[in-house]
């Protein structure tokens, strides 16, 4: 059982520091490595004279030194907000106004100009990190100290921070290591979401905590099937970790099947639904292994319930369900009133238990909001629809509220269509998700009313907005389709009927 994340995965450099920790496409870095790198840059930033316990941005892609970041921020007593490097310059603006960190490592080079904290670049970094000073664990986050803090959609066009303590991962991190998921120590986990995308804790926190070894995917090869294809193979995986939809890209490869991976016998999945097709495919393509549906959103921790999906279960149930609840945690089901719903009733999920997060950083009104006391434990509503069945199982059902998941990502339909009204080119907008025969989202569509203009073909217009937009949206929100009207249809209370129109994207209306 881990005590604490930080003296784990600094012991692993004192009792096997030649094990590789991060290995990036054969750029192997050990435990050692990652003691000492971080280690050095905590003592860097213990000298800098920070407010006591203020966050740290971290800013970058897919790399060791991110890591070396995380870990030197939370042993110098501070929290880390990972910000993408793929991310809009509007979003990087309005973390710095939320978030308020004391400082940027700036892991790879800001796309923007910050003159209100110090930004540490990454020639500055690179030299800290190589210096091998010796540092003394006075002072380390800890217990309800906040360990990371990801920022998510928000339904006001402002992303919240979501402030996960120590606590919180012990939780979670024990829980995938002990006797649920049956993984062993030393084992070799797939990282390719990124650093800002929590389903990422789900890699890391395990290995690290374990002794294994981070083998990442960084995004252009992730992103390019010539290049993932071939590369898949060569990372000798153990444990996949993933959504499903980026398994659903690695079998578009016949040769993505257990005898090109004989290692990998663990899979995964959280972030989104999990369809009965992609674990098929999976079952037949890797029969020795064992595929996890999980579920949680980032406010719990990652993940709070897990499910096997044997072929029982494929047999049994067309919508896979979501698991059953972590022993620490208790899920119960509301109706709209707050009344607990009986067995087989739907309503919206509740978690309580030590995974649950304190609230949105520096947002106590959305914190009052989402959060609240169950019988002594903190509790957080999650807006996704569920019912227990008679085992305990839960069963997942869609969303309350006009949240959705895509690519695993998530994303609030109301902040599409603000950014997409930042664009000259567009007078009113809403975004419209389709979804697949299996309820989920497979596409993002924009039903905008432009502004006057001159452009010739629709095409041209859509380049225009996505123009506008490139430095406010992130690339995972862009609509991939935008259909044009003259006006959007109201409800009988004056607000346009968003509702309606999902229906008619969808074939319902």
């Amino acid at each position: 059982m881990v005590n604490n994340i930080i003296e784990q995965i600094d012991q692993y450099a004192l009792t096997q520091g030649d094990q590789v920790a991060y290995d990036e496409l054969g750029i192997e870095h050990t435990y050692a490595e990652l003691k000492a790198a971080s280690d050095s840059l905590a003592a860097f930033l213990d000298k800098q004279d920070f407010p006591d316990k203020a966050p740290l941005m971290v800013f970058g892609g897919q790399q060791f030194e991110m890591i070396v970041a995380f870990l030197a921020a939370v042993k110098s007593g501070h929290a880390y907000i990972p910000v993408d490097i793929n991310s809009a310059d509007e979003r990087i603006t309005d973390i710095l106004e939320i978030g308020q960190p004391a400082a940027i490592l700036a892991v790879d080079a800001l796309p923007i100009i910050v003159e209100e904290v110090p930004v540490y670049r990454p020639d500055l970094l690179a030299d800290i990190m190589s210096r091998d000073d010796h540092y003394d664990l006075t002072h380390p986050v800890d217990g309800d100290d906040n360990y990371y803090i990801i920022f998510t959609s928000g339904t006001t066009g402002k992303p919240k921070g979501v402030q996960i303590s120590h606590d919180n991962l012990l939780s979670f991190t024990n829980w995938v290591l002990g006797e649920d998921f049956n993984l062993e120590p030393g084992e070799h986990f797939l990282s390719q979401p990124p650093y800002s995308f929590d389903l990422s804790v789900m890699d890391w926190a395990p290995a690290l905590t374990s002794g294994g070894t981070l083998k990442a995917l960084p995004k252009i090869v992730a992103d390019d099937f010539k290049k993932l294809f071939p590369t898949l193979p060569q990372l000798d995986l153990n444990v996949w970790v993933s959504t499903p939809s980026f398994a659903d890209v690695a079998l578009l490869d016949p040769e993505f099947k257990q005898e090109n991976h004989p290692n990998l016998k663990t899979f995964l999945f959280c972030g989104e639904v999990l369809t009965k097709t992609t674990a098929e495919k999976l079952t037949e393509r890797f029969p020795d292994a064992v595929i996890f549906n999980t579920y949680g959103p980032t406010e719990a921790t990652v993940a709070v319930s897990s499910l096997a999906i044997t072929p029982e279960i494929l047999e049994k149930y067309d919508k896979m369900p979501i698991g059953y609840a972590k022993d620490d945690t208790q899920i119960t089901i509301q109706d709209e009133n707050g009344a607990e719903q009986p067995v087989g009733e739907a309503g919206e999920i509740i978690i309580a238990g030590p995974s649950v997060s304190k609230g949105y950083l520096n947002n106590p009104e959305k914190t009052a909001t989402a959060f609240s006391d169950v019988d002594g434990l903190q509790a957080y509503h999650t807006g996704d629809l569920a019912f227990l069945d008679e085992d305990g199982l839960l069963h997942y059902q869609g969303r309350t509220d006009f949240q959705i998941k895509l690519h695993g990502f998530r994303i609030e339909l109301e902040e599409v269509a603000q950014q997409l009204q930042q664009s000259q080119w567009v007078k009113q907008a809403v975004a419209i998700p389709r979804y697949d025969a299996d309820g989920k989202v497979k596409q993002l569509l924009a039903i905008v009313v432009p502004a006057d203009n001159d452009f010739e073909k629709p095409m041209d217009l859509t380049n225009a907005i996505k123009g506008d937009l490139t430095d406010i949206m992130m690339p995972y929100m862009v609509p991939s389709r935008f259909i044009y009207r003259e006006s959007l249809p109201l409800t009988p209370n004056g607000k346009i009927d968003l509702k309606g129109l999902i229906a008619e994207v969808n074939g319902n209306a």
